[in-house]
């Protein structure tokens, strides 16, 4: 399954980097890519998880930009 979130709050191009490289580390994504320009996160991850896998991923957001949310998807 795959799905665009919008990023509210995504102030640095920097940590969007390391996001991204956190995110597609978790277990059951099959992809992960965020546009700081367009403050997006696009997530290809198992169906079956997907919920819990966006939860930990507003884990890893939160660590690097703690005022940053990750919002519906958009897509």
């Amino acid at each position: 399954m795959r799905k665009a979130f919008k990023l509210q709050d995504l102030d640095c191009a920097n940590c969007a980097a390391k996001m991204e490289t956190d995110i597609a580390k978790l277990d059951g994504v099959e992809g992960a890519s965020i546009s700081f320009m367009t403050s997006k996160l696009m997530l290809e991850a198992d169906e079956a998880r997907f919920g819990d896998i966006v939860q930990e991923a507003q884990a890893i957001v939160s660590r690097y930009e703690p005022d940053c949310r990750i919002l519906v998807p958009t897509v």
